[in-house]
């Protein structure tokens, strides 16, 4: 009975969490927001994941932070390999920022990374970083010899993450109300411009 109890105060306070942060955002959250948010004491949280990082860590277990390779080719791998690179990219980055913007808890991570390091924004950094590493060894892009690819790609992926963690916050960026489907179609028409001109 305990341990029933345990593991179903441990699901609340994990559940809180997600909810706090994806309501209110990093700023507010903490100990006591959490503990409140689950109606629990917060002496708990101590007891079950030893601070506040410990909680982190546990939450970053349970979450689906980052789009997979299978979410980003969204194809078969045969007819993904068929396309020309710039086809190929302009897939990935479309469904990156679809992936994205469907995970708000995500983008609420992102904006935290930028104010400080936590066991949450770590596992995030290194989801993405893995990724990046399977994607390369699974399909390994190459573009004209003239073109950086890797840094081709930093750029796109910098923007799209930027742009989306700040959709969270704000709706305007220079004039672009990226907070509107229309604005984002914009942009994935631009990305298409830029992979065809530049990989083609």
């Amino acid at each position: 009975m305990k341990k029933r109890n345990r593991e179903k105060t441990e699901e609340t306070l994990l559940r809180s969490a997600a909810v706090l942060l994806r309501r209110d955002g990093f700023s507010e959250f903490g100990v006591n927001a959490v503990a409140r948010e689950a109606g629990v004491d917060k002496v708990l949280i101590y007891r079950y994941f030893t601070d506040l990082d410990g909680l982190l860590a546990a939450l970053a277990d349970h979450l689906d932070l980052w789009p997979s390779v299978e979410e980003l080719v969204s194809e078969s791998d045969a007819i993904y390999r068929a396309r020309p690179a710039a086809q190929q990219v302009r897939i990935v980055f479309r469904n990156l920022m679809k992936g994205l913007r469907k995970r708000p808890l995500t983008l609420e991570i992102m904006a935290w990374e930028l104010a400080e390091r936590n066991p949450l924004t770590n596992r995030l950094e290194v989801e993405r970083a893995d990724l990046a590493r399977i994607f390369t060894r699974r399909y390994g892009h190459t573009g004209p010899s003239e073109v950086d690819l890797s840094a081709f790609v930093v750029i796109l992926s910098a923007s799209i993450n930027y742009l989306t963690a700040r959709m969270r916050l704000m709706d305007d960026f220079n004039g672009m109300n990226i907070g509107d489907d229309q604005a984002w179609q914009r942009l994935e028409s631009s990305i298409d411009m830029i992979c065809d001109r530049m990989l083609a």
